[in-house]
């Protein structure tokens, strides 16, 4: 069994655009046109899709990485601009947390949060 979450967004081109450009997402049908109601997107083993909507937005999804800091800096060097969100360190670096996973996490303009995780050796 292998879960697919459905990220609803309100501009498919300019989510593609993040998440491939930033997040090192790729599309997993390139050479497909473009279809606004379902777009999968890969890396490695990862999969989600995106579906442009005008409806609800906002859901979660866990990320299991190995090493999460690197991660991290290399998102910020492809262009992720953190939050500024006092009240959520996790949203401005990785940080270690209280169950034993070092976590930082990106909402995309949609509202849809991509929690990065890696366990604390």
């Amino acid at each position: 069994m292998k879960f697919i979450p459905l990220l609803k967004v309100r501009n498919i081109k300019e989510a593609i655009g993040f998440y491939t450009g930033v997040l090192d997402f790729e599309l997993k049908c390139p050479d497909e046109e473009l279809n606004i109601f379902c777009v999968d997107l890969i890396n490695g083993e990862a999969e989600f899709q995106l579906s442009e909507t005008d409806g609800i937005f906002g859901i979660a999804v866990y990320v299991r990485v190995d090493d999460i800091d690197s991660l991290f800096k290399k998102y910020i060097n492809q262009g992720l601009i953190t939050p500024k969100k006092e009240n959520s360190p996790v949203h401005e670096s990785p940080i270690n947390q209280t169950w034993g996973m070092r976590e930082f996490y990106v909402t995309d303009v949609d509202g849809n949060t991509l929690r990065f995780a890696q366990s604390i050796q």
